[in-house]
């Protein structure tokens, strides 16, 4: 990201806020081994839904596990999954979208019917379906809900390939004897990767959501690893008894899909002067 569009950003409002938000979550779940009190599977069934204090800064769970603990290592898993999906589906949509926009027809035919495919189904049902039929594993989670946002970047792809397919300086490089790859990877790629950036920086918060939801039907991550979703689901389980859980990871949740989303669309505003609006 240049330091002019990263100024842009700064100059907003919302851009601030997400900016520092992003910062923030990204520093905890990078930092979370180094900044808990206690480890994030510790029992401590005395404690149980203990309130705030100055032990548990947070609160504790239904076993008596640490949630501020909980809360910083769900964090690294919101994290590394949302981040793990955007860049596989970044990589092997642009990839699919250049392709097709220099396939022969059928070929292109082909790869536009399997992102209808796709697209066809809401990305959570999809996740959702897929996972309960191939199992939960961290490693399916990231693999299934990147095949859920590979169309989008793909169509992307494709579409501002083809507005560059006919430019001069391109046919001056295939004159010159440029072969098709050399051509994607040094004129193609760099002139189309602004706009996927943007769309890959507000999917994020997509992605955390639907790892969130796939968490809180219990077919996302598994314990004892922590998750917002599966936080969600024990608070809401045990409301009754205490609110802090559901209080803890809904505004866990909360700060880092808005703070991704208003980054998202900053970038945006950022990189495209006709899209600016007024901070």
């Amino acid at each position: 990201m240049s330091g002019s569009a990263l100024g842009r950003i700064w100059e907003s409002r919302n851009g601030r806020f997400g900016l520092v938000a992003v910062a923030f979550v990204v520093l905890v779940a990078l930092a979370a081994p180094w900044i808990v009190t206690y480890p994030p599977n510790q029992l401590d069934i005395a404690n149980r839904f203990a309130p705030p204090s100055l032990a548990h800064w947070l609160a504790t769970a239904h076993v008596g596990r640490d949630l501020c603990s909980r809360i910083v290592f769900g964090t690294r898993i919101a994290v590394e999954v949302s981040l793990g999906v955007t860049a596989l589906s970044l990589a092997i949509g642009t990839m699919l979208g250049i392709v097709a926009a220099y396939a022969p027809r059928q070929g292109e035919r082909a790869i536009l019917v399997v992102f209808d495919v796709i697209n066809s189904f809401p990305s959570l049902i999809l996740a959702l379906a897929c996972v309960a039929a191939l199992g939960a594993s961290f490693t399916n989670i990231i693999l299934l809900v990147t095949v859920a946002f590979v169309p989008q970047f793909g169509r992307v792809a494709r579409a501002q390939t083809l507005v560059l397919k006919s430019s001069p300086f391109l046919e001056a490089e295939r004159v010159l004897g440029a072969g098709p790859l050399r051509v994607a990877l040094t004129h193609v790629l760099p002139n189309i990767i602004g706009p996927l950036a943007v769309l890959a920086s507000m999917n994020v918060p997509s992605v955390i959501t639907i790892e969130a939801g796939l968490s809180f039907l219990g077919v996302g991550v598994q314990p004892p690893l922590a998750s917002w979703g599966s936080l969600l689901h024990d608070g809401y389980t045990y409301l009754d008894q205490s609110v802090w859980p559901v209080v803890v990871s809904g505004a866990a949740l909360t700060l880092a899909t808005l703070g991704f989303t208003l980054f998202g669309e900053a970038l945006r505003d950022a990189i495209d002067p006709k899209m600016r609006r007024a901070p």
